[in-house]
């Protein structure tokens, strides 16, 4: 269980290390690519799910056993969001350089599909005992 709370721990202090800047390179990220975006929404409505669940990482981490089945969709963040960017890729939408910045949350969907293996069930039920009894 210490594991799993290293892991989600630290992917919540790295991710929200990351995005915060982002808030504030909105004009900057537009300038890089070919057009600037034109639909702002979407660039702020991605970095406010994304936080979410840099908080919901932290949530977990504070707790592994009984957040063990939040575990699951926290795996499908990461590996949804790689598997996305890899048939944008395939279709040759983006170029391989724009794949490689997943890289990072490839290795946090493995580490926290260990994590998931290695939180025993039973505790995650702590709770539910707890409550029953």
């Amino acid at each position: 269980m210490k594991f799993a709370k290293i892991v989600f721990s630290a992917a919540g202090v790295w991710g929200i290390v990351l995005l915060t800047p982002m808030y504030f390179l909105f004009d900057a990220i537009g300038r890089q690519h070919s057009s600037p975006i034109t639909y702002p929404q979407f660039f702020y409505g991605f970095l406010a799910v994304t936080m979410a669940w840099q908080f919901a990482f932290l949530v977990i981490g504070s707790d592994p056993a009984r957040f063990r089945l939040m575990m699951i969709p926290s795996v499908a963040e990461k590996l949804i969001f790689v598997l996305s960017m890899g048939l944008l890729c395939i279709e040759g939408r983006i170029s391989v350089t724009d794949v490689m910045i997943v890289a990072p949350d490839l290795v946090w969907g493995v580490l926290f599909i260990i994590a998931f293996a290695k939180t025993s069930v039973s505790a995650g039920f702590r709770l539910v005992d707890e409550l029953l009894t």
